[in-house]
């Protein structure tokens, strides 16, 4: 079978009784770097040397057939950096191709850096969205955040420290400067650190530089009553800017809460 094993994401502490069992035990582990498991290996005292096969964005495409091929007659581990594999992680590619192929497929629970984030932001918690990494390109992460600006649930965002200040600043331009948010650094790390408040005050405090590994988490859009004349001229307003009528009345329905098949029909004879 493949089973999904989740490391720790900081303090080695967390690695769980089932992933050290595993660990002793593998004969083949598929992993996102194998230096990186070759030195979890040694920090948590395991003295079994399994095989290690690289599996990441690169080739995971190619290597997924080889590793579900081996898991019909052998268990294969397969292990991320940090966290639980296929979330953000390499991964997805085997399980899809496991599924396929009739394979099991089983998980190791343990530590994630989205689900901890969630619980420490001060958030509500009762429906999220992840939504991964955001866009390197300023324009096409700019356009994307203002595609979520009416988004109701929680988000959650990776971020590379390099380029949280900029994102924190065009989240604050999307979203609105006093939409809540947390960042979290380093979690259960020793220097962890969760930073709370809006977007415009985030972005000022993450203007010096931040360091370490970085959560973003962004509360939703608030609750809006719109009545149905208003949704249509916001219907209207967005197909002015160059929108499709089909695409402008799913939009503004996605954030009114209004029938989109009724949006569209009632721009249509505003239109003529």
């Amino acid at each position: 079978m493949i089973i999904l094993a989740a490391t720790p994401i900081g303090n080695l502490g967390d690695a769980s009784v089932r992933l050290r069992e595993a660990l002793e035990n593998a004969t083949v582990v598929a992993a996102e770097d194998t230096r990186t498991t070759q030195r979890l290996l040694a920090a948590l005292g395991i003295r079994n040397r399994p095989r290690l096969l690289a599996l990441h964005d690169h080739n995971e495409k190619d290597r997924a057939a080889e590793i579900v091929a081996m898991a019909s007659t052998d268990d294969v581990l397969v292990l991320s950096d940090a966290g639980m594999p296929t979330v953000s992680d390499p991964g997805y590619g085997v399980v899809a191709t496991a599924a396929e192929a009739g394979v099991t497929v089983t998980a190791i629970p343990g530590p994630s850096a989205v689900v901890t984030a969630l619980a420490v932001a001060g958030l509500p918690t009762d429906r999220f969205t992840f939504e991964g990494f955001v866009a390197r390109k300023p324009g096409e992460r700019r356009s994307a955040l203002r595609g979520l600006a009416a988004e109701p649930r929680t988000m959650v965002f990776f971020e590379s420290p390099s380029r949280v200040a900029a994102t924190l600043a065009d989240m604050a331009e999307a979203f609105g400067a006093d939409r809540p948010a947390a960042v979290c650094r380093e979690l259960t790390k020793l220097h962890e650190e969760v930073r709370r408040g809006g977007l415009g005050e985030l972005a000022q405090w993450a203007a010096d530089g931040v360091r370490g590994e970085i959560v973003v988490v962004v509360g939703g859009a608030p609750a809006r009553v719109i009545d149905f004349s208003d949704a249509v001229t916001q219907v209207l307003e967005l197909v002015r800017g160059g929108t499709r009528l089909k695409d402008a009345a799913g939009e503004v329905s996605a954030h009114t809460g209004h029938s989109s098949r009724e949006l569209y029909q009632a721009s249509l004879a505003v239109r003529g």
